[in-house]
């Protein structure tokens, strides 16, 4: 299993895949599975029966995961690879192009 470097919350582009150029914000991360949900990307159609939740029932659009080596993180509105240092006894996140720190 892959160091997954990103976090919710994180902007990213997809590099690959149907929805290949679209950019978005990730909502869930599956460490495990090494997938991300990313707003706006990879939507799914759900057919659900009425419930107590959802009275009416019918179709529900929503994003379903995608797998985390399709993303790329954006950084300044450019594409850019994660790496990780240690910072003042901490570990913080760096963008490889610049070198800058994320966090």
């Amino acid at each position: 299993m892959a160091n997954l470097k990103l976090k919710s919350g994180d902007k990213v582009v997809v590099i690959s895949g149907k929805d290949k150029g679209k950019q978005g914000k990730i909502l869930k991360v599956d460490k495990k599975s090494n997938r991300v949900v990313v707003e706006g990307v990879n939507m799914i159609f759900r057919h659900t029966k009425p419930n107590a939740n959802n009275q009416q029932g019918g179709i529900i659009k929503r994003e379903g995961f995608i797998d985390a080596s399709n993303v790329m993180y954006l950084h300044n509105g450019k594409a850019t690879r994660l790496g990780a240092m240690i910072k003042d006894g901490k570990k913080v996140r760096i963008a490889k192009k610049t070198g800058e720190v994320i966090d």
